[in-house]
């Protein structure tokens, strides 16, 4: 019988998965509620619903025998799918039930408490108290909180509603800020670690926790009391073997808890020498725009991977005996480039960064003419994925697409913020 697979999602970072399918034989159809989705050209079949009309999606399914329902790359795109293949009976690696521990950022804190993890110190804040109570009640309820914090929604992603709190005076304004991106009737004040942040890719294979990869996930502070944005994510990470097993003994531990026993698993963390590990947060899927690392610099392909776990799962197995973490074939970096919500005028910069040498794979996500939104399905300016045989030499790549992009609107204002790479622990080797 010929399996028919629906892959929830149709902007670009889908359509290698949809060829994937269709290579290996399987009927395939994209649905998200994007009708220009790119992924839509490639697919046997597609419809444009949007993800979160749980109960039309799942009678599309039943109505065309469709026997998988995969998705990855947004926390969103993670809920709708579990929830519709819960109501359409197909298979899927979390239930229902399972989901606030990976959407609710919340509950996820809650859980890393109870089990005595280190994550930063934080506190729940009434959306009420923040706009009718007094001054001491506010400061009561973030109580033993250390400066600098940061506010951010429980239920958003990306990056979405997260603001630096420097001081008491600046609590209540930027607290309600974060109150304008959520329609929880809380938000989560938490402290701000500056330490080193990491990307960690994992899947859960008979309850076990198997390393895909660990990145070195960097930002830069692109303007004063703005929250630093992702700028580059490097792979492997500079500091793997320092992390590798306290990090994976966290998520362990974490899906011991919720009961997860295979499937997709990510963590962001924090990492300070002398200070160790404080989780960020935890998401039962791979992370979008950068999956694409673990086939550059290992071969590891997260798109057979998701594929597998639907109808071939001895394939797993086979994937990570021949996976070693410590070995890559290449070194690799994802550069994110944003900017300021002005209309483009000049492209020529990005485009002549994209015939650089050590690309793989350009993106640029506007056109000249257009207008930058904050969100939308442009996540970025663009973004360039790079590989070299050396982190000295990528970094060294990586400096030359920071100084030489720009991007100008039609009265000649720049664009683009400007990207920049940490300071790092000085006396940490650099392999050349």
């Amino acid at each position: 019988m010929k399996h028919k697979v629906l892959i929830l999602g149709t902007l670009g970072e889908f359509t290698e998965l949809v060829r994937k399918a269709k290579a290996r034989g399987y009927e395939t159809i994209v649905c998200d509620g994007y009708p220009d989705g790119i992924a839509r050209e490639y697919a046997d079949k597609d419809y444009t619903i949007p993800v979160t009309d749980i109960d039309a999606i799942a009678q599309m399914c039943r109505e065309e025998s469709v026997d998988g329902i995969i998705t990855s790359f947004s926390d969103l795109l993670l809920e709708c799918m579990t929830k519709i293949a819960d109501k359409a009976g197909l298979p899927c690696y979390l239930k229902p039930e399972q989901l606030p521990w990976y959407r609710d950022k919340s509950a996820c804190r809650e859980v890393l408490e109870k089990l005595g993890l280190p994550t930063p110190g934080f506190r729940k804040i009434s959306v009420d108290l923040l706009r009718q109570g007094t001054e001491a009640q506010l400061q009561e309820g973030i109580a033993g909180l250390e400066y600098p914090l940061i506010s951010k929604p429980l239920d958003k992603y990306g990056s979405r509603g997260i603001f630096i709190i420097h001081d008491q005076s600046e609590i209540r304004r930027k607290a309600l800020q974060t109150a304008e991106y959520t329609n929880c009737q809380e938000i989560l004040i938490e402290e701000y670690n500056d330490g080193y942040e990491f990307n960690m890719m994992t899947w859960v294979m008979d309850g076990r926790v198997n390393v895909v990869s660990i990145a070195d996930r960097e930002k830069t502070e692109v303007e004063e009391g703005m929250l630093p944005i992702s700028t580059r994510n490097v792979y492997p990470s500079r500091f793997l073997t320092e992390v590798e097993k306290g990090a994976t003994d966290v998520l362990q531990r974490y899906i011991g808890y919720t009961g997860q026993t295979e499937g997709a698993l990510s963590m962001q963390f924090f990492w300070k020498p002398g200070k160790g590990i404080q989780v960020c947060e935890i998401a039962g899927r791979f992370f979008g725009y950068e999956h694409e690392l673990t086939d550059m610099v290992y071969g590891f392909q997260i798109e057979e991977l998701l594929l597998d776990y639907l109808y071939e799962k001895e394939r797993i197995r086979e994937m990570f005996a021949k996976h070693n973490l410590h070995a890559p074939q290449k070194y690799g970096a994802v550069l994110y480039f944003q900017g300021r919500q002005l209309q483009i005028a000049d492209q020529t910069a990005p485009r002549r960064l994209a015939e650089e040498k050590c690309v793989v794979k350009p993106w640029i996500f506007y056109k000249e003419g257009e207008k930058v939104v904050e969100y939308g399905p442009n996540p970025y300016l663009a973004l360039y994925y790079i590989e070299t045989e050396t982190r000295g030499e990528l970094d060294r790549e990586t400096e030359k697409f920071f100084s030489e992009m720009s991007i100008r609107d039609p009265e000649g204002k720049e664009v683009a913020y400007k990207n920049r790479i940490p300071d790092y622990e000085k006396g940490k080797k650099i392999d050349d």
